[in-house]
This record gives C-alpha cells, sequence and structure tokens, in this order.
C-alpha cells in the first residue's frame, strides 16, 4: 500500500505544474499577481530515486519482526467447525501449539454458551473428555504464546463453568484478568472477575512477585478480607520503596489501615511525603516513625518546593504531630520563600499552624509576609476558606479588624447562602457528650452535694464555647447560689444582678484526648484560643485533663480532687 501511494505522488510530482500550462496556454492574457499567489506551491525538493519505479520491486524484511504464521489444516477445520465434537477431532487429528490451541479453546467455548450470552448447563462428559485436558494442557505449557486471544481465553474458562482448582492460569495472568475486568460494569465480567479474585485466594501462596501484590491490593475493593490480609502481609517482606509509596497511597484513597506502614531508612524524599500524606489521611498514629521521619526531612526542607512545605505541614496537623524543630523550619522557608507561595498554600499553611497552636520564633518577619500576601487576596477566597482562614489568624492572635468585617459585606453572605444552599439536608451537627464530660458533671452534682441553685452544667456562653460546669464561692471560698448575676459570658449578660464583693466565679473544662497534640500535655490551638476568650470574661478556669481523671478510681477522690483544683484557681488568682 505504501508503495502504491509513493508511485502515485511520484507520477502526480512529474507531471507539468498549472502554472506552467497556464501560462503557456494564456501568453496573451498574463496572469495578475493576486492570481500568481494563489497559485504558487510550496517548492518541493528534487528526490533522484536509486532504482527506477518500473524495476522489479524488493521490500527488505525486518528481522526484528516475526513472520505471519501459516494456516495449517487444524486453522482450517476449526474455522469451519459447527460442533464441539468437530474441534475435539480436529484437535486430536491435528494437534498444534498454545495459539491454536487457545482459538480453539475460545470457539468451543462460544458453542457451549450458545448465542444468549447466558451461561448453560455443560455437559460433564464435555468437561471431562481427554481432548479438551489436552488443549488446556497445551494452554497451560505454552501461555506464552498466547497472542491478543488471552482474555477471550480466559473468559471461555468461565463460560465452561471449569472448577477453581483448575490451575491453568498462572497468578500473573488471573491478576492480568482482574485488571482487564475491573472497570467493566457488566455482569457478565464482573462475574469473571469475582471467579479469578476466586482462584486467587485459594492460590494465594502462589503470589510471589511484588508488582502483582501491589497491583492487586490498589484493586482491593471486591477482595475478601481474608485475601486483602494475605497480600498486606506480603507487602512488607517483598515490596520495594517505591511499590510501598503506591501500595500505601491506594490503600490511604480507600481509608484501609491494616498494613504496618514504615518507610525504608534514607527514603527519598518523595516517598516520606507520600508516607507522610498516608498516615495523615489514615489517621495512623506511631511517634517513632514521626520521629525518624522528621528528622531525615529536617535537613532537605530548603529543597522543597512550597507544595511539598504545605502538604508536609498539613499532613502532620492531621495527625496533630507538633515537631518543633520542623516547623520551625517550615516557617524560615516562607520567611525566606514567602513570593514562591500562591494564597492557597499560605492559607494552608496558617491553618495548620492554628489547628496545632504553633507560634513561630520569628513570628514578626513570619506574619509580616503572611499579611503582605493576604492583603490583596482575601476578598477572592471562598466563603468556608475565607472563615477558615480568618478563624486560624484569631487562634494565632493575628487577626486585624478588616478581616473579620470582610465576613459581614453583603456578597460575602451572599456567596455563604449560595454555597449553603447547595448541601442536601445540611443541618448543625448536634454537640456530643464525652464520657469524661459526663463523669464530670455527674461528680459535680457530689461537690455541690445536691443543691441544684449552686451549680449549672453543660452552660452556653456568647463565644459558642460551653461549659462543663458553673459554681461561685464567696471570700470564704464557700459555695454560694447561682441567682443569675450579670456575667459577660453569659447571653444577655446574665441579668441585672451584679456579683457580691469577693465572689469569683469557677468554670469546670474537660479536656478529652483529642484536645491535645500527640504525646503532649499542650492544647491544639483552638482549645488554647478557648481558655483565652473564657478568661477575658473573668472566670476562674478548672481544668480537668484525661491523662488526671484516669488515675481517679472512686467517686470520693473525684470529689477530693475538683475541691484540691478549685481551692488551686482561687490560690492562683489571689496572688496575681
Amino acid at each position: 500500500m505504501a508503495s502504491r501511494l509513493l508511485v502515485r505522488c511520484t507520477r502526480f510530482l512529474s507531471r507539468p505544474s498549472p502554472l506552467a500550462t497556464i501560462a503557456a496556454s494564456n501568453q496573451t492574457n498574463p496572469i495578475s499577481a493576486t492570481n500568481l499567489s494563489e497559485l504558487q506551491w510550496a517548492p518541493a525538493r528534487v528526490w533522484v530515486p536509486e532504482r527506477r519505479l518500473c524495476d522489479v520491486r524488493i521490500v527488505a524484511r525486518d528481522e526484528n519482526v516475526p513472520a505471519m504464521p501459516r494456516r495449517t489444516q487444524l486453522d482450517k477445520l476449526v474455522e469451519k467447525a459447527e460442533t464441539p465434537e468437530d474441534i475435539l477431532r480436529a484437535w486430536k487429528e491435528h494437534r498444534g501449539n498454545g495459539n491454536q490451541a487457545a482459538i480453539a479453546m475460545v470457539k468451543l467455548s462460544r458453542m457451549v454458551q450458545g448465542t444468549q450470552g447466558s451461561i448453560p448447563t455443560i455437559d460433564a462428559d464435555i468437561l471431562m473428555d481427554p481432548r479438551l485436558q489436552d488443549i488446556m494442557d497445551t494452554i497451560n505449557g505454552q501461555v506464552r504464546s498466547v497472542n491478543s486471544t488471552l482474555v477471550s481465553v480466559l473468559r471461555s474458562f468461565w463460560a465452561m463453568n471449569l472448577p477453581p482448582s483448575t490451575s491453568v492460569l498462572s497468578y500473573r495472568q488471573l491478576a492480568l484478568l482482574v485488571d482487564w475486568g475491573w472497570e467493566r460494569p457488566r455482569s457478565s465480567e464482573v462475574a469473571i472477575v469475582n471467579a479469578a479474585l476466586k482462584q486467587l485466594e485459594l492460590r494465594w501462596t502462589e503470589i510471589s512477585d511484588a508488582r502483582t501484590v501491589s497491583a492487586l491490593i490498589s484493586k482491593g475493593e471486591r477482595m475478601s478480607s481474608s485475601l486483602m490480609d494475605r497480600l498486606e502481609d506480603k507487602v512488607v517482606a517483598r515490596l520495594s520503596t517505591q511499590e510501598i509509596r503506591r501500595v500505601c497511597l491506594s490503600m490511604a484513597s480507600r481509608g484501609r489501615r491494616c498494613v504496618p506502614l514504615s518507610p525504608p531508612p534514607i527514603s527519598p524524599t518523595p516517598l516520606l511525603l507520600d508516607m507522610a500524606y498516608v498516615y495523615g489521611k489514615l489517621n495512623f498514629n506511631h511517634s517513632q516513625v514521626f520521629q525518624r521521619m522528621a528528622a531525615e526531612l529536617l535537613p532537605r526542607v530548603p529543597e522543597l518546593s512550597p507544595i511539598d512545605i504545605t502538604r508536609c505541614a498539613k499532613s502532620l496537623g492531621f495527625l496533630k504531630w507538633l515537631h518543633l524543630p520542623l516547623f520551625e523550619a517550615f516557617a524560615e522557608h516562607y520567611t525566606a520563600n514567602s513570593e514562591k507561595y500562591v494564597t492557597s498554600q499560605v492559607c494552608n499553611l496558617l491553618m495548620t499552624l492554628a489547628r496545632l497552636g504553633f507560634q513561630p520564633s520569628n513570628g514578626e518577619q513570619f506574619y509580616s509576609k503572611v499579611h503582605s500576601a493576604l492583603e490583596d487576596s482575601l476578598r477572592g477566597l471562598e466563603p468556608f476558606l475565607l472563615v477558615d482562614v480568618v478563624w486560624s489568624l484569631c487562634v494565632l492572635q493575628q487577626v486585624k479588624p478588616h478581616y473579620c468585617l470582610s465576613l459581614a459585606r453583603p456578597e460575602y453572605r451572599a456567596k455563604a447562602d449560595a454555597a449553603l444552599s447547595g448541601l442536601v439536608n445540611f443541618t448543625p451537627a448536634s454537640p456530643t457528650v464525652s464520657p469524661l464530660q459526663r463523669a464530670l458533671r455527674e461528680s459535680l452534682q457530689g461537690l455541690v452535694l445536691g443543691r441544684s441553685t449552686a451549680l449549672r452544667t453543660a452552660v452556653d456562653t456568647v463565644y459558642g464555647w460551653t461549659l462543663d460546669g458553673e459554681v461561685m464561692v464567696d471570700s470564704e471560698n464557700q459555695l454560694v447560689d447561682l441567682l443569675m448575676p450579670s456575667g459577660l459570658h453569659l447571653p444577655g449578660e446574665g441579668g441585672e444582678q451584679a456579683l457580691p464583693a469577693g465572689t469569683r466565679r469557677l468554670a469546670f473544662l474537660a479536656w478529652d484526648f483529642p484536645n491535645f497534640g500527640l504525646r503532649s500535655k499542650e492544647l491544639l490551638g483552638r482549645f488554647a484560643m478557648m481558655k483565652r476568650h473564657l478568661q477575658l470574661a473573668d472566670l476562674l478556669l478548672v481544668e480537668v485533663p484525661y491523662y488526671e481523671w484516669l488515675e481517679l478510681k472512686t467517686e470520693r477522690q473525684r470529689v477530693a480532687y475538683l475541691k484540691d483544683k478549685m481551692g488551686k484557681a482561687v490560690a492562683e488568682d489571689m496572688a496575681k
């Protein structure tokens, strides 16, 4: 075909040009410059062939391209066969290679299956026929020679209702079948994939290469939990660094966290960043691994890009893990390269620092560049992102009045209303009471000896925070009744009655495990801000952290503990 096209093009080029023909026939009527520009062609390079086109054509054969196999008598008989017996008889008389066996198997299954595409009841004699067994043995022994018909062969095994114990295919080919049919929605193809997975589950001990293990784990939605557990056991022992990275990212996207996730020592930077993302996505806490990752990342921080910095910081923020030297390095990186950070990256970095309650040592330089970056871009943020950024600046004590005023703009309200209207069944989440809060509120009843007028629990404040309990004590540190006196933290200021002289208001706060950073007794950013707000309302805070409360075994111990905490809070206030 190519030679024909070349001959035709050469003949076409050998003709006189239309410009010359027109010029010869129109000597008395010269062509205008406009017409000439329309008729001109691009100049063609003159090509002189090494031989004349009329010579005998000799085509050189590429030694790397295999020659097409000749059609044999078996191919002709299989093609003309009308019944399964014709195919089996042809195979017995003219036994062929693996590719011919595959073609015969495909046609045989189509005959048995029929034209309706349903699974028929197959005669057991056909399945036990030694000629069929020989066809399958040939495919098994020469499977590498099976060309484009491999998937059709796999489908034919399923259509023939062959027992799962039939080991015609290797586990690699079964994995290929799973990959082939994974995204195909038709029920017949789903059934094929499920059948292949069933065989893999029965033959899981054969799976040995890392490529197949990682490929199967990445498509584990339909696998049984037992097969996934066995594959995950193989991950630790067999996979390379990059394969561990790929498998972990796949598992993070599905929220599965059974594999012991641990990067190898001296890991490349992309692997460390991806593993940090995986840990954050799966909420997988392992402080020793985090320490090692931070130690490896710390000297590489100057080489990281802004997206790497914000991505890693965000992942560690999800884990509530604050590594001070690493986050100091993140802050220094932003200070030195702030012009390379886009607005979204600045916002993500701010929200992470606010979540962890981290204040960089170079805070003045750091925040000056942050404010400079936000001045022009804050008004263009999406409503929810704008709220998160302003909230983060409040937590970090860096908010400016016009930041908060931007939330009251009519155009912002319109955007927020439009965003909320797009949410289906949007309802605010009802507050939940933790076991620690419930136990504290019960113990406070014992503290006041059942005097309902001396205690309020679950007190809502104008700041949006909820107090677990509130009591008042006089100058002698004795409980007094709460007669709705005024209070800055109460809606409507709680009434008009002023506090008696020497009276103090105490607020009880239960700090659960999620309120703290990982392996830390420091509160996260929002709860540190909560303390500041309540202290500004002239409340003495009685903090009850979970790690102290868990050591109290009896109700008597808890009441004594609360009395002691109240006494310390009053003493500290008097010392001021």
